[in-house]
């Protein structure tokens, strides 16, 4: 059995999809749907069961999986860069995983891979190597980041990263990220305001290094992401803290621009107040 957590997010659910394409169907997702339009993202899934992601930690800890399973991807986590309850977000991205790797790790044959983040880099002062040395050293600017550098670091201090992959994903954009509301990708906000409005809002800079619209980040295609990802099960002997970008940042106007070139528009940005928190 493969265990996908967050399988019913954006990421989450798209490795489900290229794992069915790869003849895998013995899969258990593990989400919380809540309220929110992630069910729809499992309709064109197929997979042998759901569990929400509560009573599956329960479950793992009573020592249901113990056996059976050869992979997990842990994907599942609060993803909101602007989340402001600290304990919420150490519950469910720190202490959530920090519980449920032991279950899996050094088991013979059990894979485990599981979502870090970009935003661990912070400003990007240090650069942007996913070499060990330089991962202490890192400061998040927000406390998703920090929830994720946290359990980086404890995977270090205690040796579990010698046997898993965190994986460090960039600017992911593409299928299934409709329920995210603000949170989703520059990317899919810039292609439904011009095809809609015929105009991309995009923030303005507050940096005076910077012009509107010359931020730059590593913009990554959800599927480039997952064959990324689902590259690693082959590489068992493969373990630590890794990149998933293409190491190419380009500007939001050259997104922007990429999009009214795609809709046959012509270019009409706006540039628009940053809500605050999101300097």
């Amino acid at each position: 059995m493969i265990i996908v957590t967050g399988g019913a997010g954006f990421i989450g659910a798209n490795i489900v999809k290229a794992l069915n394409e790869m003849g895998e169907e013995n899969i258990l997702i593990v989400d919380h749907l809540g309220q929110t339009e992630k069910w729809k993202n499992l309709v064109d899934l197929n997979y042998t069961d759901f569990e929400d992601k509560g009573r599956f930690l329960e479950k793992v800890e009573q020592g249901v999986f113990d056996h059976g399973v050869w992979a997990v991807f842990h994907m599942g986590a609060c993803s909101s860069t602007t989340e402001m309850d600290a304990d919420y977000l150490m519950s469910n991205n720190f202490n959530y995983t920090k519980r449920l790797a032991p279950a899996f790790v050094g088991k013979k044959g059990v894979r485990f891979i599981y979502a870090s983040s970009a935003a661990t880099y912070g400003s990007g002062e240090l650069g942007y190597s996913d070499d060990h040395e330089t991962s202490p050293n890192l400061r998040p600017l927000n406390m998703y980041g920090y929830s994720k550098q946290l359990f980086d670091m404890w995977a270090m201090r205690t040796k579990v990263l010698d046997h898993v992959v965190g994986l460090k994903y960039f600017n992911v954009f593409g299928p299934n990220e409709y329920h995210k509301g603000d949170m989703r990708s520059v990317a899919i906000r810039a292609y439904f305001q011009a095809k809609m409005d015929g105009r991309v809002r995009l923030f303005k800079s507050y940096r005076p290094d910077y012009n509107h619209g010359e931020q730059m980040r590593d913009f990554i295609y959800v599927k480039d992401a997952v064959a990324i990802t689902l590259a690693f099960l082959e590489r068992p002997e493969v373990n630590g803290l890794f990149n998933v970008g293409t190491g190419n940042p380009r500007t939001f106007n050259d997104l922007a621009s990429s999009v009214f070139n795609a809709l046959n528009t012509p270019p009409d940005i706006e540039y628009i107040e940053m809500p605050p928190g999101l300097e």
